[in-house]
């Protein structure tokens, strides 16, 4: 696996990758990812196996604690999956994190994906207490604004991995 920061020609690669997220994740626009690439490709890590881009992290520091970053989008093509790409993606973003004397990483998913709570689980993060629970995970209510409630995750950048 070859893993590289999020370069301004990948972007065409990482919107058709991002595409296959659904329902849960949802594709940011070319300008978007073109964006990530120029101002936050050190915490933007994409992966490549057998030519083929096989996953990508878009992360950056958080706007509210910058001892923080803050993984905004996590994806394994499916060909690639159960394979540690994702693993790899987020020790590489951790790395940088670490680098910077933050503290932690942190994401947000949506109450009832738990597929997605599973993959947090196994990857190390831990799932911040709410204020109520959806079958076991914890839920902050409107976390991202009214309606729009959260799980959150976080994971130690400075701890063991």
């Amino acid at each position: 696996m070859i893993v590289s920061p999020l370069r301004p020609e990948l972007t065409g690669d990482l919107e058709r990758l991002m595409a296959l997220g659904g329902p849960h994740l949802r594709p940011r626009t070319s300008s978007d990812y073109w964006l990530y690439a120029r101002l936050f490709s050190s915490t933007c890590p994409v992966a490549f196996e057998d030519g083929a881009m096989a996953g990508a992290v878009i992360a950056f520091r958080s706007q509210d604690d910058p001892a923080d970053v803050y993984v905004q989008d996590v994806l394994t093509h499916p060909d690639f999956r159960r394979r540690g790409v994702a693993r790899t993606l987020l020790d590489s973003v951790r790395a940088r994190a670490a680098d910077w004397g933050c503290h932690r990483l942190y994401l947000t998913s949506e109450p009832g994906n738990f597929g997605a709570h599973r993959a947090w689980r196994a990857l190390g993060f831990r799932n911040v207490p709410g204020d109520r629970d959806v079958e076991g995970v914890q839920v902050i209510t409107d976390f991202k604004g009214p309606g729009r409630d959260r799980a959150v995750y976080e994971l130690l950048a400075d701890g063991p991995p």
